[in-house]
């Protein structure tokens, strides 16, 4: 385990900052636009972008992806673009753009497993949507959107960013998978515009393996709106909550966490699982094997995310695949200490030893033995969670994001 530094409330945590671009292929910090940028670029005779179509592979989950698209959309709409969402599937996402007055239409075709018959129907589909939408840019997210979407976009001349939230091609250098999916996101790449990667380590893997060229990224942190007081939490009390927030998919590994809480039976806690997904039941049953059904609570899928946060102490992430994942995001706003798995851009929001404790993906002793230290230690917990608040309010703000999204778009134009 790395030396844990104490951070006190006058520290200042120095990291990277909250976005970045590429020039002559070094990452490098990306400035902002002004406030009368968009204006300056139509007087200059430049055209001014106006309407704006985001396209998702679906809308029945409230994930990072689609929370990142829920959030870009309607910080788009107040600012005065046109936006639509486009998704497969009905669902949640649909209802929060509703409630927010963004507009959002279903793509009957688009589904999320590779069906290479419907995924044709599908490019049809998204051809024609777009053909009658004439946007000024189309932005894409998730895989098979992100593929489908470049091919329609391209086909219509119509300028496309990609932004990955995190490149499957990452999986495996060597597997039959991560071939696969490095020639689809070749073959997109060429096709499309610009890629933003929401991590360094998501840049770096697309340049290693040379599956994007470089001066055709730019990396661009995730970041999420601020809450109110009455949404942090207090760390200091006891015994400690613990909260996980994914979803019951493989590559969130609740099983790791399972079996490092299975031993520390002997101290004081409880944990609530905020998820749904087809990994529950396998994940109930390993909680009766291993004799923590009154211990863990499973809460499903929730509409009160925040709230659960703000009631918790300790925040956890097992995965064993990320890019750069929303969830330690909201912990660190609601000023919870963060113990996660070092993977993808993981690391690049949570400083370990400062706001949070970071271990080896799949390390049952190791992610013990650190929820054992701040399970123990609630003096810890504060001062990890003031450090991770601070971070967030720093790097990690929603207007950070937009503005340096907005940039790239208007790069493209």
């Amino acid at each position: 385990m790395k030396e844990i530094h104490r951070a006190g409330a006058d520290e200042k945590i120095q990291r990277s900052p909250a976005g970045t671009g590429i020039r002559n292929g070094q990452v490098e910090a990306a400035s902002a636009p002004g406030a009368g940028e968009a204006a300056r670029l139509a007087e200059a005779g430049r055209p001014r972008l106006s309407r704006i179509v985001f396209v998702i592979t679906r809308a029945d989950d409230l994930g990072g992806a689609q929370v990142h698209v829920l959030e870009m959309a309607s910080a788009l709409k107040e600012r005065g673009f046109e936006v639509e969402v486009l998704a497969g599937g009905g669902g949640v996402l649909f209802e929060a753009l509703s409630r927010r007055g963004v507009s959002g239409r279903k793509l009957e075709k688009m589904v999320h497993p590779i069906r290479p018959a419907k995924d044709l129907a599908a490019l049809k589909e998204l051809r024609g949507v777009l053909q009658e939408l004439k946007p000024d840019l189309v932005t894409t997210h998730s895989n098979k959107a992100g593929f489908l979407g470049r091919l329609a976009a391209r086909s219509l001349n119509i300028p496309v960013l990609h932004t990955s939230h995190g490149f499957l091609f990452n999986r495996g250098k060597r597997s039959l998978s991560g071939r696969f999916y490095r020639v689809m996101e070749k073959t997109a790449a060429r096709a499309g515009g610009k890629v933003i990667a929401v991590s360094k380590s998501e840049f770096e893997a697309a340049r290693e393996l040379k599956v994007i060229p470089a001066e055709k990224m730019a990396v661009v942190y995730n970041g999420l709106p601020d809450v109110g007081g009455g949404l942090r939490a207090d760390p200091l009390q006891e015994p400690p909550r613990l909260v996980m927030v994914a979803r019951f998919a493989a590559p969130k590994d609740h099983g790791t966490l399972l079996k490092a809480l299975g031993g520390l039976k002997g101290k004081q806690w409880s944990l609530d699982l905020v998820g749904g997904g087809p990994g529950m039941a396998k994940a109930r049953e390993l909680v009766r094997k291993l004799g923590l059904v009154e211990r863990v609570n499973f809460l499903g899928t929730r509409g009160d995310v925040p709230q659960i946060l703000a009631s918790a102490q300790v925040f956890i992430l097992s995965s064993g695949r990320e890019g750069f994942p929303l969830s330690t995001l909201e912990a660190m706003r609601a000023g919870l200490p963060v113990v996660a798995s070092e993977v993808g851009g993981v690391g690049e929001a949570v400083a370990d030893g400062e706001s949070g404790l970071l271990f080896t993906p799949g390390d049952v002793k190791g992610l013990r033995e650190q929820l054992g230290v701040l399970i123990d230690d609630p003096g810890l917990r504060r001062a990890m969670g003031e450090a991770g608040r601070r971070r967030f309010t720093e790097h990690f703000s929603l207007e950070q994001m937009v503005e340096k999204t907005i940039q790239v778009y208007e790069s493209m134009i």
